[in-house]
């Protein structure tokens, strides 16, 4: 086998959902929203979601094990093509706004990892200012990540298992250092858990039955992205076991590690003391926690002020740096991930043929048009100017729900599978039919629950707009999709062509024909 064809590995998995899924910052974020109290949630979240959906992951991934094309796939063999299409096209193009996204903020932790601060607002380059100087630099970062992502899927695997090196390692900063500061001050925690520690925020803005919903939503979506290494399943060895057993192992991991994480800064972090400044925010919580755990390690075992102040910042860099290798290779899967499941799913003639075309099983030519697309945004926000930062805010407003809702679909397209007894089932989790549909029902209304009140609490807090445009995002993107299946339509019935609800294409012409259509 060539080293470019190489299979992922069981564990390979593994790193691959951990570097697409799991984000350290959501633990810092949640204790700072939350404190204990955020750990029911997160558990709450992972039962209602997480964990079953990631179990209809595996289950599809053994059924479909040669089948490229993922979720697309998954839907189309399920339920029809218009409707793989449809999710498939709307989640694809959240997930290229995604990459505009980070690909404009990376530096961030960049600069924090070499300063142990964000400095970016002073950066220039040849006399630019600093948000045009970073839209420069965003330009070659995903120059690099995509030339990376297309040279094959030994090099998306290594990426992939660093980042997923990465998640661990940082997770287990926190429970080595935290334990540290537990022997060091002789087994006393910093954030006392109380009766209703576990039911009730300190943070004083996390009080009413509308903020904890939102941080159930919040809890709720830091564990997205499974869907997102379906396409990986005809790339992973023995998939109908190592499949399914890696997603079980990579939802354990995850799940389990935001629970312990944010019990661990509790041992460390009290609330009151640090965290309840008004300069602390969101963004910068997680490096205010790290830095106060370097910091308070060196208290613990008495070491001066000045050397405990350094050991912050250094677990502050380090955080940063781990951030930061987590991201990278998140962006060079997710380059690669959804696109080859658009493409691979799509049926021939829906795209070009150009647009279509594989080589060593890597989209290649469309990942430089989808990486054309990313450096087009980017340099509209850099040099644009205000006009255009508003736009790509309006633009990032209307991903919110886009990116989400696929998930329900995905579920309710799991009905049509577990129904279907002419699909072989290899690999069964939900070994009854009822409870695999319950399952699935239970995430479509949690995730239909999440996205509802996406849409309506910024109105209920007078932001309008952005009520509006969380609406229009998926009607546009939808909308979008359906002009492109329709086209694709009418192209077949001028060639004498009809397509059936699974993709197939029966002609009066010779079937080699087909791809002339495009």
């Amino acid at each position: 086998m060539s080293q470019k064809n190489k299979k992922l590995s069981m564990w390979g998995l593994v790193f691959m959902v951990l570097s697409v899924v799991y984000g350290f910052n959501n633990i810092p974020r949640a204790f700072y929203l939350m404190g204990y109290s955020a750990i029911p949630f997160y558990i709450l979240a992972a039962i209602v979601f997480f964990v079953p959906f990631a179990f209809m992951i595996s289950e599809y991934g053994a059924a479909f094990k040669n089948e490229k094309g993922g979720i697309f796939s998954w839907m189309e063999i399920c339920v029809n093509t218009k409707y793989a299409f449809l999710v498939t096209f709307m989640w694809y193009a959240s997930y290229v706004i995604w990459l505009v996204m980070i690909t404009t903020t990376l530096m961030i932790p960049v600069s924090n990892a070499i300063f142990g601060t964000d400095t970016t607002s002073t950066w220039s380059l040849f006399g630019l200012n600093s948000t045009q100087t970073l839209g420069i630099i965003s330009v070659g970062l995903i120059l690099l990540v995509t030339w990376c992502s297309t040279r094959g899927m030994d090099k998306i695997k290594k990426f992939a298992d660093i980042g997923g090196i990465s998640s661990i390692v940082i997770i287990a900063v926190l429970v080595v250092g935290s334990l540290a500061v537990l022997i060091g001050n002789h087994g006393q925690i910093a954030q006392p858990v109380l009766d209703n520690a576990l039911t009730k925020s300190p943070n004083p803005m996390y009080q009413s039955g509308l903020q904890i919903v939102s941080f159930f939503v919040y809890a709720l979506f830091a564990y997205g992205g499974t869907e997102a290494v379906g396409g990986l399943v005809d790339e992973t060895e023995n998939p109908e076991k190592n499949f399914g057993k890696g997603l079980s192992i990579a939802a354990g991991i995850v799940a389990g590690g935001y629970a312990l994480g944010i019990f661990m800064v509790g041992i460390f972090t009290n609330w009151s003391t640090i965290l309840s400044s008004p300069l602390i925010n969101k963004g910068n919580a997680s490096y205010v926690i790290m830095n106060n755990l370097g910091y308070q390690i060196g208290s613990a075992f008495g070491f001066d002020k000045g050397i405990c102040i350094e050991m912050g910042n250094d677990v502050s860099r380090l955080m940063a740096i781990l951030n930061l290798i987590g991201l990278i290779g998140a962006l060079v899967i997710l380059a690669y991930s959804p696109l080859k499941q658009l493409i691979g799913g799509s049926p021939k003639g829906l795209f070009s043929e150009r647009f279509s075309e594989m080589k060593d099983d890597i989209p290649k030519f469309a990942m430089w048009i989808q990486c054309a697309v990313v450096i087009v945004f980017n340099l509209a926000i850099s040099m644009g100017g205000e006009a255009a930062a508003t736009f790509f805010n309006i633009i990032v407003t209307m991903t919110n729900v886009s990116m989400t809702l696929p998930y329900m679909f995905i579920a309710i397209a799991f009905i049509y599978f577990k129904r279907n007894d002419s699909i072989e089932k290899p690999y069964v989790i939900f070994k009854k039919k009822k409870v695999g549909i319950i399952f699935a029902l239970l995430v479509t209304l949690a995730v239909g629950f999440a996205n509802i009140f996406t849409v309506i609490e910024p109105a209920v807090d007078g932001d309008i707009m952005t009520t509006v445009w969380s609406i229009v995002g998926p009607i546009v993107f939808s909308t979008a999709a359906l002009i492109l299946y329709k086209r694709y339509e009418i192209r077949l019935r001028k060639h004498n062509m009809t397509v059936d609800e699974h993709g197939n294409v029966t002609a009066a012409t010779p079937s080699d024909e087909i791809k002339d259509i495009g």
